[in-house]
This record gives C-alpha cells, sequence and structure tokens, in this order.
C-alpha cells in the first residue's frame, strides 16, 4: 500500500454516470481524498461512505474532493450514489488496475479491494495514508485532519 510522502499515481476512471474523472485535473484545483471500499450497498462501505457524505461540506471548506473507488461497475455506483444521496464522485475500477497502483488489490478473498484512503495534496504527494478494516469513520476523520495539517 502506498504511504505518506508518496506520490499518487494518475488515473482515469468512469464516475458513477461514466462521465471520465482524472486525478491529475481534480488536483489541478486543489486536493482530493481518494477513499477505496470493497464493495458498494453492503453495510460496512454503506457507513463509511455515509460519514464522507455527512462531513463532505468540510472537506470542501478545505478546498479539497472527495472520490470513493470500488471495483464496482458504473452502475451499481449510481444505483449506490442515489440510494444514499452521496453527491460525490464514485468512481469504477472494474479491472482493479488502479487498486493495485494503490496497493489495496486482494490477491485473495471475495472482495475485490481493502478499504483504505489517500488524501493527496494539490502537489500529488499523499499526505496520510489511512488503513482500516473495521473503522468505518476513521478513514473521513483521519484524511481530513491531515488535510488541515497540510
Amino acid at each position: 500500500m502506498l504511504k505518506t510522502g508518496d506520490t499518487a499515481p494518475d488515473f482515469t476512471l468512469p464516475d458513477q454516470d461514466g462521465n471520465p474523472v482524472t486525478l491529475s485535473s481534480v488536483l489541478a484545483e486543489g486536493p482530493a481524498v481518494l477513499f477505496f471500499y470493497p464493495a458498494a450497498l453492503t453495510p460496512g462501505c454503506t457507513k463509511e461512505a455515509c460519514h464522507f457524505r455527512d462531513i463532505v461540506g468540510e472537506f470542501t471548506a478545505a478546498g479539497a474532493r472527495v472520490l470513493g473507488i470500488s471495483a464496482d461497475d458504473v452502475t451499481k455506483q449510481k444505483t449506490f450514489d442515489k440510494t444514499f444521496s452521496l453527491g460525490y464522485p464514485l468512481l469504477s475500477d472494474a479491472d482493479k488496475s488502479v487498486a493495485r497502483q494503490y496497493g489495496v488489490s486482494r490477491r485473495i478473498g471475495i472482495l475485490p479491494n481493502q478499504r483504505a484512503t489517500f488524501a493527496i495534496g494539490a502537489d500529488g504527494v499523499i499526505v496520510a495514508a489511512v488503513h482500516s478494516e473495521i473503522n468505518m469513520n476513521v478513514h473521513a476523520d483521519a484524511a481530513l485532519k491531515a488535510l488541515a495539517k497540510s
């Protein structure tokens, strides 16, 4: 898994509406938070995504954009967004290529990705790398705290 101080790999993935989102374009506007989650519409991922939703205004105030990423297809991402009114881009990494670049793709098990979050400065450097499979709220809270310090 990438760690604090590493440069975040650039990528382009479709969001829940099928629109391409490129990390370098997002970073041109300010910091970003990428949170990888195992599977849309599951209890843990829903709790995590809703916590990001509930404090997304704090990220916006810090000039940062939140991007969720899973191996789910665009249609499932759209359903996830609409069901829980998430309101931020959910990116489909169906072939897990981006998860592999960030070191969060599982090699074994039924879930495609580990739960991990990366707070990335506008310069593309990771200012926080958060990994917790069981504490759903720590991801957004730690990312916000790291962005406030950077």
